[in-house]
């Protein structure tokens, strides 16, 4: 089994910049291929610590991911280091010349001489061909480790992680690996550990937890020799956590709340309006872009906050009016006052959904700072949702 490290590297990440997405994303894939991932660390562009952290990852682990440093300035030196570490000579690939000089003569721009850097690689090394910017990264294998660099932009990153390193990772890993996420809402993340526990020290299949603003995720990954095999671990794996939690989840992978809403309301042939005096439009923005809104979504508007009173009779009315106003089936509502959730004490919020001959209401409370707190009301209200159509 691999053990995995990730450094990530940027003075302009530790001084909080720029906030660091690419762990996440890899930290995720490692997951799902079943690697473990022990350390992560970020260290800014300064030679001797990048060398300190390199080399004690060198040490321990077995799979080294690093993330940006390979742009063409004097702060991009993970080349470098790596070179340093592992005493090889950096020396210019001419088809890495070749393709970077053709990058810029497409664009019609001339090539500064400081890109040539990005040309340069070491004997140990395989380059990573970048298809959507200048920074090829390297595949490195010696004395029984693995060192991946990649670029920092996401976009690139992530380009190169799926077309070029997870393919080679899949064939070292000897099996098939099959995951699934199950999404669940309503209960807390102890008490989500609490409940599926007996199953969180298992090999095979493994399941994490991972807690957020959309409500506590469960990653159920299985390793076997053919895929059929795999996912039948799965199934049999979800069949267990869905007797456990049932009523509480409420999709699983890559479904969406605002799309298992879109398809409710599209098969019933039902349409929905919207009224926001708390998230400024959110909810609005995430109903949007589910698919086939065009057929169910009729409009929205937002309300200055507590400019109805911030009950649940106001939050009703603003339900009812969104309804009236845009000659929806149905309208929802948020209802609540910003101020006392910016100063990070929480706020009473109420979600109300109205149609012609029913309606509900819930209040939402959340101890948070108000951008996490939006979030989770605008999850709360969607879930609110589905249970009022599903009723």
């Amino acid at each position: 089994m691999l053990k995995a490290e990730i450094i990530t590297s940027g003075t302009e990440l530790l001084l909080g910049e720029i906030t660091d997405s690419n762990t996440p994303y890899i930290a995720d894939q490692l997951a799902a291929l079943g690697i473990d991932l022990y350390y992560s660390s970020t260290v800014g562009d300064n030679y001797q610590r990048f060398y300190a952290v390199l080399e004690q990852a060198w040490k321990r682990s077995d799979l080294i991911i690093t993330t940006g440093g390979l742009g063409p300035t004097q702060g991009d030196i993970t080349r470098n280091v790596i070179a340093g570490l592992l005493g090889e000579e950096l020396t210019l690939d001419t088809d890495l010349k070749k393709e970077l000089t053709a990058f810029f003569s497409t664009r019609g721009i001339e090539m500064p001489e400081n890109n040539l850097k990005q040309a340069n690689i070491i004997p140990s090394a395989v380059p990573l061909r970048n298809t959507s910017g200048t920074a090829p990264g390297w595949w490195v294998e010696k004395d029984g480790r693995i060192i991946v660099t990649l670029p920092g932009p996401p976009g690139e990153l992530q380009s190169m992680w799926q077309y070029q390193v997870l393919p080679r990772l899949k064939k070292m890993s000897g099996a098939v690996i099959v995951s699934r996420t199950i999404k669940t809402w309503g209960l807390s993340e102890a008490r989500v550990d609490e409940l599926v526990s007996p199953f969180l020290s298992e090999a095979n299949p493994t399941l994490a937890m991972y807690a957020g603003a959309g409500g506590i995720r469960l990653r159920i990954t299985a390793k076997a020799d053919t895929e059929e095999a795999a996912r039948t671990l799965i199934t049999e794996r979800e069949k267990d956590i869905r007797d456990i939690l049932d009523k509480y989840i409420w999709g699983v992978d890559d479904e969406t709340l605002e799309g298992i809403i879109g398809g409710l309301l599209v098969s019933g042939n039902l349409t929905l309006a919207v009224a926001e005096s708390f998230t400024g439009g959110l909810l609005a923005h995430a109903l949007s872009g589910a698919p086939e809104n065009v057929k169910f979504f009729k409009g929205g508007r937002i309300i200055p906050c507590g400019a109805s009173g911030t009950d649940a009779a106001s939050a009703a009315r603003l339900a009812k009016q969104a309804r009236v106003e845009f000659k929806a089936d149905i309208g929802i509502a948020i209802d609540g006052n910003v101020s006392a959730g910016d100063a990070g004490m929480g706020s009473d919020v109420y979600i109300a959904v109205d149609a012609d001959n029913q309606r509900d209401t819930v209040k939402a409370q959340y101890p948070a700072r108000l951008p996490y707190m939006t979030r989770r009301i605008i999850t709360h209200a969607l879930i609110f949702l589905k249970n009022f159509l599903n009723a």
